[in-house]
């Protein structure tokens, strides 16, 4: 996790460009004679519109939507039939359709793509910095072993941006298709280009890695597992809670008997914790900490104090970027971590969190946002918002963060809630956009979900874990290939089975229809391929990590990709 709070502290020049950008490109396509076009056309064309989608569109359905020939056909459309997309804060058919009507296409489409770059650095950056952050301190607080640890919240918190996906798509968004192939698109991505790369990076240098085999035979053998469950379920076609929960629970079998065998090694003999250990270690340090050697020579010191002042000149102007992509979340989440704790950031998050609460809840009810009771469940949140802030100016000090068990622990409660809410909601966000994404380049949503986002969640775990393997020596690529599987393992078992607990929880007594297409069944399939390839190939070459073994896993994922796209393209049905 030290790895990934570092890569988070330089990644947000990127991400915040683009929102920069996009305030550009919004501005420039907003224009109030395009806006205006729509709305004198949309009039003439509102009842042609509704009668070719002969009234069929209703709900989240947009089905009919791209046999709708032009823009403002579309527009009128979509203004009869709202929502026609998952549920996000923002109707992106009907901004696409409508307030960027007259503008280029092209225009509308980086617009688009640029706030999707945005929305996958928030995602991920608020489980790296936040939602780790409070999951690492409660696992210290709670005292839980390390391999435990690794296993449950660490899984947790480097699988959240996908979890949060899945969990979405099933509970508000397209009725599951984009969570389900997001899982399993993300699972192969990690078990065959992630960990390919990994065995590249160590294959290279060092002829290959020898790994521990009843790790790296325990994690394959759960993953194929349970991708043999979720086959049953999606050629079953329904599934009730109580599969759902038996879903759920082999990740629990898992997890005992992880903690069985760190329980009961043998004494003088290294425990594996391959899972944790060098992911649990709390990064404090900043790289404004290190001191500068003393300079030797007035031309020495000179140069160094210039760069010095345009390095403060830099690190000014990218905070000034980052600052409307950071500021909200620092206001809200409650964060005692002592390399970024603030007393005046924390008693305005114990103020505003409540808030925040209160409107993402009313928000989310159908009943009016103005109404008594949603004005009073506001009021509420303002009122206990002021009271926690109080208590918090009150107990803090300025200069360092809460210590002692009984005066952290609902810190870090208060922070992992508000992280989950900020991640909810910024996946709901990130699946609503992908959704409309594909109806208007007219890609099916479950394609996208199976790529573009599998890739966007599983980026993170390219990077941090090829960093490991290439810098962490033998123990490093023990940990990232373990991560490979076990990462995968926890997104399919408990993000897929906790989604489908849910919506068939929500249908019970009737089961729910699992949304299986084509591109989940070849994800299984390849992913089936991807395991059996690395369970005969590593045993067979003495448990080395090497390069056929990941030039092997990388020719599975392109196969699997060059499928897709042919399929895409209409080369074969």
């Amino acid at each position: 996790m030290a790895l990934t709070r570092g890569r988070a502290r330089t990644a947000p020049a990127v991400p915040s460009a683009c929102f920069l950008l996009l305030l550009v490109t919004s501005s420039s396509l907003l224009a109030p004679t395009s806006s205006r076009a729509a709305e004198s056309e949309g009039g003439s064309i509102l009842l042609g519109a509704a009668s070719s989608a002969s009234g069929k569109g209703r709900g989240n359905s947009c089905e009919e939507l791209p046999s709708i020939r032009g823009g403002e056909a579309r527009c009128a459309y979509l203004r009869a039939h709202s929502p026609c997309s998952p549920a996000g804060y923002v109707d992106y058919l009907r901004l696409f359709y409508c307030a960027f009507a007259g503008a280029p296409a092209a225009a509308a489409c980086a617009a688009l793509a640029l706030w999707l770059v945005v929305l996958f650095y928030l995602l991920g950056d608020t489980a790296s910095e936040y939602f780790c952050a409070s999951l690492e301190g409660l696992s210290a607080a709670l005292r839980l072993p390390p391999a435990v640890a690794g296993v449950t919240l660490l899984s947790l918190g480097n699988g959240a941006p996908d979890v949060f996906a899945s969990v979405v798509s099933f509970a508000s968004g397209d009725g599951g298709g984009v969570g389900l192939s997001s899982a399993l698109g993300g699972a192969l991505f990690v078990s065959t280009v992630v960990a390919g790369v990994v065995a590249l990076a160590v294959g290279g240098a060092r002829g290959g890695v020898v790994v521990e085999w009843r790790g790296f035979v325990r994690d394959l053998c759960f993953l194929l597992l349970a991708l043999c469950y979720l086959l049953a379920v999606l050629v079953n076609g329904v599934i009730t809670v109580w599969v759902a929960v038996s879903f759920v629970s082999l990740y629990v079998g898992y997890v005992v008997l992880v903690w069985t065998s760190h329980c009961c090694a043998e004494k003088g003999k290294p425990v594996d914790e391959s899972l944790s250990a060098p992911l649990l270690l709390d990064d404090d340090g900043d790289e404004d900490d290190v001191p500068s050697l003393p300079s030797h020579s007035k031309t020495t010191e000179a140069s160094s104090t210039a760069t010095s002042r345009g390095r403060a000149m830099l690190h000014w102007l990218a905070g000034a970027l980052c600052m409307p992509l950071y500021l909200p979340r620092r206001l809200t989440i409650p964060d005692i971590a002592g390399h970024r704790w603030s007393r005046p950031y924390a008693v305005a998050s114990a103020a505003l969190a409540p808030v925040l609460l209160a409107f993402t809840w009313t928000s989310s009810q159908r009943h009016n946002p103005m109404s008594s009771h949603s004005v009073a469940v506001l009021v509420g949140g303002a009122l206990l918002g002021l009271l926690l802030a109080l208590l918090a100016a009150a107990t803090t000090d300025a200069n360092s963060p809460p210590r002692g068990r009984r005066r952290r622990v609902p810190w870090l409660a208060a922070g992992f809630v508000m992280s989950v809410l900020w991640a909810y909601t910024l996946a709901r966000e990130l699946v609503a956009l992908l959704v409309s994404i594909g109806y208007v380049v007219g890609i099916k949503p479950s394609v996208l979900g199976v790529t573009v986002l599998a890739w966007g969640d599983s980026l993170g775990d390219l990077v941090s874990n090829v960093a490991m393997a290439v810098h962490g020596g033998a123990g490093g690529a023990q940990t990232a290939v373990s991560g490979c599987y076990a990462g995968p393992l926890f997104n399919t078992v408990v993000g897929l089975g906790l989604s489908l607990a849910l919506a068939a929880g929500a249908q019970h007594p009737a089961p729910f229809v699992v949304p299986a297409d084509a591109a989940a069944y070849e994800a299984v399939g390849f992913l089936g391929a991807a395991l059996a390839w690395a369970l005969f190939v590593v045993p067979v070459r003495g448990m080395r990590i090497d390069r056929v073994y990941g030039v092997g896993l990388i020719a599975i994922y392109l196969f699997f990709f060059a499928v897709r796209v042919c399929e895409t393209l209409g080369l074969w049905s």
